[in-house]
């Protein structure tokens, strides 16, 4: 642990960041409730403004319950490309105090200050100057977690959000989380959180209580990682340049589809914005996933890896096409449809970037 404690862990998170680009660079918007996406009946709700989060909306809400939520509520069509170019502004600034920048998303990511390049003397002093230099380029304000592992600078993040930032210090690690429900603990997902619940641990320090083989025999291979979290024990790395696992599309439809011909249509729709991705970054995967949601919200996915990665659009085309087929006869109306490819040959760790497609 002496090594882990040492480390100073930034995790730097952009407040309500596609929605505060929106307001702005529109006046119009700013200190109203808006939500990025689309309105129509199968919209789903992007991000949210924190005049919006006060009425209960929240990012993958269906647009109608959030116009339910605050019938005022403004929907702004996303603009990814504008997104993209200032998350890419955000990075140049962090990399003026660290090479060691590991992004999450466009509007997240963990920066290990532990050496910085400016030589401030504490990561709070580090964090602070970051909020304010992003605040003077951008126009948007970030809130910070600082501490010594991944985990709790994560966490620590949530505390004073929006525009604000909080230190987790390594005497502390394990009193801060001991009060915290497990729900809240990332990677901690709602399904996760249940089971743990009905194990009687509701708390971090339920999570403490219970032995390593307790945790094992109910969670497997996490049983060890929740042992570890529990104790504020974390030593992962910060990691940049982490190779992308997999790349996706997905889009909702406005009207549900029970034709095989539009459901492919939307199909290979999806599979051809993968493709554009693959061929611009010249990266190509050898398992193709098609993932379908019914009217029903029922979800199911298909895979087929490939003996080498598919570098041809029709061989993704052709895949895709056997993929959503092998799901027929459809007897209920398909909803969304999506479409991404995995297994890279220069594999390591990454997430899946989920596209958000105007419903059409």
């Amino acid at each position: 642990m002496a090594e882990v404690s040492t480390r100073k862990i930034i995790h730097v998170d952009m407040d309500a960041f596609y929605a505060s680009v929106e307001q702005r660079d529109n006046p119009e918007l700013r200190g109203k409730a808006i939500a990025v996406g689309y309105g129509a009946k199968r919209g789903v709700v992007a991000a949210a403004s924190y005049e919006a989060r006060a009425f209960g909306v929240r990012s993958a809400m269906p647009s109608t319950k959030a116009l339910r939520q605050c019938p005022s509520l403004v929907f702004v069509p996303p603009r990814f490309e504008i997104y993209r170019a200032v998350s890419q502004q955000i990075r140049a600034i962090f990399a003026r105090y660290t090479p060691l920048i590991e992004p999450l998303s466009l509007d997240e990511a963990y920066l290990d200050v532990t050496e910085n390049l400016r030589g401030l003397p504490t990561a709070s002093d580090t964090a602070a100057e970051i909020r304010a230099r992003i605040l003077a380029e951008t126009g948007l304000t970030a809130s910070a977690g600082v501490s010594y592992n991944k985990f709790l600078a994560k966490l620590a993040s949530d505390v004073r959000k929006p525009n604000g930032q909080f230190v987790i210090p390594p005497q502390r690690g394990a009193e801060f989380i001991e009060g915290l429900p497990v729900k809240q603990f990332h990677g901690v997902g709602p399904v996760t959180a249940e089971k743990m619940n009905a194990l009687g641990i509701q708390t971090g320090a339920d999570l403490r209580a219970q032995s390593l083989e307790f945790l094992q025999q109910h969670f497997g291979r996490s049983g060890a990682w929740y042992y570890a979290i529990a104790r504020g024990e974390d030593d992962r790395p910060v990691e940049p340049n982490r190779p992308r696992k997999s790349s996706g599309s997905e889009t909702t439809f406005s009207e549900d589809r029970l034709l095989p011909a539009e459901i492919e249509a939307g199909v290979l729709e999806m599979a051809d914005d993968v493709w554009a991705w693959c061929e611009k970054n010249q990266s190509f995967g050898a398992t193709v996933t098609v993932k379908i949601k019914f009217a029903d919200f029922r979800i199911v996915t298909r895979s087929r890896t490939a003996s080498r990665p598919v570098t041809a659009h029709d061989l993704l085309h052709e895949i895709s096409l056997a993929l959503v087929r092998s799901i027929y006869p459809v007897t209920t109306g398909v909803r969304l449809v999506g479409v991404s490819v995995s297994k890279f040959s220069s594999d390591d760790d990454a997430q899946l970037d989920l596209q958000l497609s105007e419903p059409h």
